[in-house]
């Protein structure tokens, strides 16, 4: 099976959930920061880090990992 590559192409803005705790009613993880739902995507890093300083957010950049791709044939499968 091969991941897709579907959507990696974005850069993504997560804010980092700083007091969760347990709902008592329902016994679920919450937060009374809304942020934490939050995801922003943006079309390049340049333009993530530019929104990111204007607005005075906190940021680290994880940079995506390089893939190692192995072309392989179907065939491959019966002539080992």
């Amino acid at each position: 099976m091969q991941s897709g590559l579907g959507k990696t192409d974005k850069w993504i803005i997560e804010f980092e959930t700083s007091d969760s705790g347990i709902n008592p009613l329902m016994g679920w993880e919450t937060s009374t920061n809304t942020l934490s739902e939050l995801n922003l995507e943006f079309s390049s890093k340049e333009m993530a880090i530019d929104y990111a300083k204007k607005n005075k957010i906190d940021f680290e950049i994880i940079e995506p990992k390089k893939r190692k791709i192995n072309k392989k044939s179907y065939a491959d499968n019966f002539l080992k």
